[in-house]
Order: C-alpha cells, then sequence, then structure tokens
C-alpha cells in the first residue's frame, strides 16, 4: 500500500483571482467530468438518501460551486426544493451559477467560514445531508476524526469523493500537462493522489459507528467513495 502523504496543494494558497488559480479551476471541471465525480456523488446520493430526500444539504470546500450545480442538474427532478449550503473559506460563487440553480428550484445560501467553525456551531439535525468533494484529503487523520465528531450529530447522511491512494494514480498525475493542466494542476493532482484514501480508512475514522452503516469503496479508476447513513433507529 502506498503509504499516505499530505503536502501544501497550490491553488490552496493562490488569491481567488490570480491567472493561474483560475485556469487550475477550469481544469479542475474537466478533471472532475473525467473521473465522473459527479455521477459518483449524484448516484451515492440517491442510492442513500431516499426514501426521506435531503431538504437541507451542506457542501464542504464548494468553490465556486458548479460542482454542486452538476449534483443539482442530476437530482432537481427527484429532489426538488433544496437548499444547498456552500461553505468554501472565499466566496467566488458567480451570479451565473447562483440563477442556474434558482431556475432548478434550488436555493442555495454561501458561507465563507472554516469548516470546523462552521460545523462546531451546528446543531444536532441541523443538515440532512453533508456532501464534500476532494475536500477530506486535505486533512490529516486527527483533524478528519473531529471534522466527522462535528459532522455526525448535525447530520443524518455523509457522502464524499475522494481521490483513491494508488501508484498508477499518482503517475497518472504527473503527466496531466500532456491534456494541457497548467503547472498548479498538475501539482496539485500529484499531491491529491498521494493524500487520497484506501481500504476503509475514513470508516475507521468515524464515530459511533454503532449508529451508522457505513460504505467505503474506490469507484472508477481514480475514486473513492465514503458513505455515512444515520440508521432509521437515531
Amino acid at each position: 500500500m502506498l503509504p499516505r502523504k499530505l503536502e501544501p496543494e497550490w491553488l490552496d494558497e493562490l488569491p481567488a483571482d490570480d491567472p493561474r488559480a483560475m485556469r487550475s479551476r477550469r481544469d479542475l471541471v474537466r478533471l472532475n467530468a473525467w473521473m465522473g465525480q459527479a455521477g459518483i456523488m449524484a448516484r451515492a446520493l440517491l442510492a442513500h438518501g431516499e426514501p426521506t430526500r435531503p431538504r437541507r444539504l451542506l457542501d464542504l470546500g464548494a468553490g465556486d460551486g458548479s460542482f454542486m450545480l452538476r449534483i443539482a442538474r442530476r437530482l432537481a427532478r427527484r429532489w426538488p426544493g433544496v437548499t444547498a449550503i456552500l461553505l468554501d473559506r472565499q466566496d467566488i460563487v458567480s451570479r451565473e451559477t447562483r440563477e442556474a440553480f434558482a431556475a432548478l428550484a434550488w436555493t442555495v445560501e454561501t458561507v465563507t467560514a472554516d469548516v470546523f467553525d462552521f460545523l462546531g456551531r451546528a446543531r444536532p439535525g441541523d443538515l440532512d445531508a453533508i456532501t464534500g468533494n476532494l475536500f477530506l484529503h486535505h486533512f490529516t487523520e486527527a483533524q478528519l476524526a473531529r471534522l466527522f465528531a462535528q459532522a455526525a450529530p448535525a447530520c443524518r447522511l455523509f457522502v464524499a469523493c475522494e481521490p483513491r491512494r494508488a501508484k498508477f494514480a499518482v503517475r497518472a498525475s504527473r503527466v496531466l500537462w500532456a491534456i494541457g493542466c497548467n503547472d498548479v494542476t498538475v501539482h496539485d493532482a500529484v499531491a491529491s493522489a498521494r493524500a487520497g484514501f484506501d481500504g476503509r480508512e475514513l470508516s475507521a475514522l468515524w464515530p459511533g459507528r454503532g449508529g451508522w452503516e457505513l460504505h467505503e469503496r474506490a469507484a472508477g479508476l481514480f475514486s473513492h467513495c465514503f458513505v455515512a447513513r444515520a440508521l432509521p433507529s437515531r
């Protein structure tokens, strides 16, 4: 097994309006589509979020909101009237993205905050679902245990789609320049693959596992999916 290794990602350190950061965010939209992240997330939400569909959904590290918008387009017919709370350290959600959510009859709230501060203020049952796309791999095991301990009381469904940690994923990330990705994207893709997850590493960190149904698996070639669903008696 490839040992897990965390290192800073350049996109997190660049200003939102830096041209290299803007280019990298465009790259990420393509890579998310190539990896099938939106499809993996939407299928997991549908499989585990029904029959009581979520009405308030928190997306961690939501960025510009484009990923959650792709999820909304897949779910809106079956899940109308959802309030999507987009949490990030920067508010970069455009007016066009907000309008696209509104056209789907979804309400958007943007929150600029640290994830631990926000979840630390959340009341039990505040949220129906929490999602994270390529977000959890930024944290150490101790930080993840803290994040999960805050998230579990606040929601009944937690779904994360993360990088799969494998040598072939690291090697593939190093050659993303060949499909036009810039230096920021290539650096961060390699770092993400090294910091990703394998096996049941996230399940081992989830608190109070007796009251939860946990699913964790490889998804496609490069992704890793984790689902925590509260048992009906909870």
